[in-house]
């Protein structure tokens, strides 16, 4: 059966949550947690039988290979059993574990988006510092386990440019500031292609936001469970958090006025299922914070966002530097924080304009240098924006006129030599 009149299937596996959905659409069909959970029981059963009963040996595998679950029904599984324990394939934007991600992959096609992987193309993302090896792997699964047609990789922030793109006609040249919940690039792009030497990497991301508000609320003294305050934390950080101009000011209006500003969580607890109550007052604003004062947060990392972006765009070929400061585009969850733009729009600015006015200095003030335009593009889909882009990609008809197809031909198959490592690629 010809794929193409089919919609392609596209997958963006982030370290925090995956989005999947088809080609074509707006919003992804499905938004879960980047989650396994394995039944460790027959794993260990498995491993403990002896050689000698291989029957049961090779039951205990089958059933390891069957019994697992992934996103939220995860996440539910570990809480009420003891013997499934959670595995989170993707860390940091890389796979880590493969054979986690390929159940991952599994339950995605067929249990969520139903579909017959032989009857459609497919588009997944990858994160601008991948390594070559990861890709193979990813072409491996796909072609041998769910003999896909056609395959395409894309880097996510190409397809987050693409996604700035249809909405605020700009062209395919800027910056994109990828923060999602384990992994932050800063990421400049020129005519669609990545330069690739000036890609800067953050040690702070969304996990660590929810990490910073709980530790503020632990030690602030708040009555949350402690299983429970990591995910209380990441509820507080969704809901409540935003981005202030001012971190002295903001502490004064909360002292002044901290009933206008104090939110209040209610939950349950899960063991016992008794109520409780907290609240929440400085971790609204100090919770973002940390992207653009660090060292709140930690003495490891202690550059400022801005800064990282103004060093990503200066080590750029000159001749591209005006159009990357006039195109910065936000992508990820942990950019959505109320303000968040305006906040590393002025703060940015302020880096280039006083460097401007420096070198006029250093100069007598002989040249006067044209004012640099600096717009930081804020859209509503920039939560799920490399899946967006993904799907205005493989919803173009050259997506499969080109026929993405990557064929793996083994040299075992020659008699030479086996491994992903000897293959050759073979592009129709």
């Amino acid at each position: 059966m010809d794929p193409s009149p089919r919609p392609a299937v596209v997958i963006d596996n982030g370290s925090g949550y995956t989005k999947m959905g088809f080609a074509g659409n707006v919003e992804p069909c499905f938004i879960i947690p980047t989650v396994v959970a394995v039944n460790e029981s027959f794993l260990n059963q498995s491993k403990n039988l002896s050689k000698a009963n291989w029957l049961a040996q090779h039951n205990a595998g089958v059933m390891a290979d069957l019994d697992f679950f992934i996103g939220d029904e995860a996440l539910t599984k570990s809480r009420c059993s003891s013997t499934y324990n959670l595995s989170y394939p993707v860390q940091h934007g890389q796979v880590e574990n493969w054979d986690a991600m390929e159940r991952y992959w599994q339950q995605c096609i067929f249990n969520y988006l139903r579909c017959d992987p032989e009857d459609h193309y497919f588009l997944l993302t990858e994160s601008p510092l991948t390594s070559p090896e990861s890709r193979e792997y990813t072409g491996e699964i796909m072609f041998e386990t769910f003999n896909v047609p056609g395959l395409y990789i894309a880097v996510n922030s190409v397809l987050a440019l693409a996604a700035g793109y249809t909405t605020s006609k700009c062209e395919m040249t800027g910056v994109v500031v990828d923060v999602g919940e384990g992994a932050a690039h800063v990421v400049p792009v020129a005519d669609g292609y990545v330069i690739g030497g000036s890609i800067k990497s953050i040690p702070i991301a969304g996990k660590d936001v929810t990490l910073f508000v709980q530790k503020l609320m632990r030690e602030r003294g708040e009555n949350v469970p402690p299983d429970d305050s990591f995910e209380v934390a990441r509820k507080v950080k969704e809901m409540y958090c935003y981005t202030c101009s001012d971190i002295v000011k903001e502490f004064n209006k909360h002292d002044k006025e901290p009933t206008k500003y104090m939110r209040h969580w209610r939950g349950i607890k899960p063991k016992s299922g008794a109520p409780y109550s907290c609240d929440i007052g400085y971790e609204r604003f100090l919770g973002p914070e940390i992207f653009f004062n660090p060292e709140i947060y930690g003495s490891d990392f202690t550059t400022p966002l801005p800064v990282v972006i103004d060093k990503c765009i200066q080590s750029a070929p000159i001749d591209t530097r005006r159009s990357l400061y006039k195109n910065i585009v936000l992508s990820g969850g942990s950019t959505m924080f109320k303000d968040f733009h305006k906040r590393l729009q002025r703060d940015l600015k302020k880096i280039v304009d006083t460097r401007v006015l420096l070198s006029e200095a250093r100069l007598n003030g002989e040249i006067k240098s044209q004012p640099v335009e600096i717009n930081v593009v804020s859209h509503p889909i920039q939560r799920f924006a490399v899946w967006f882009g993904g799907s205005v990609l493989a919803s173009t008809p050259e997506f499969f006129t080109v026929h993405f197809y990557i064929l793996f031909i083994y040299l075992f198959v020659l008699g030479v030599g086996g491994g992903l490592g000897d293959s050759l690629f073979a592009f129709h």
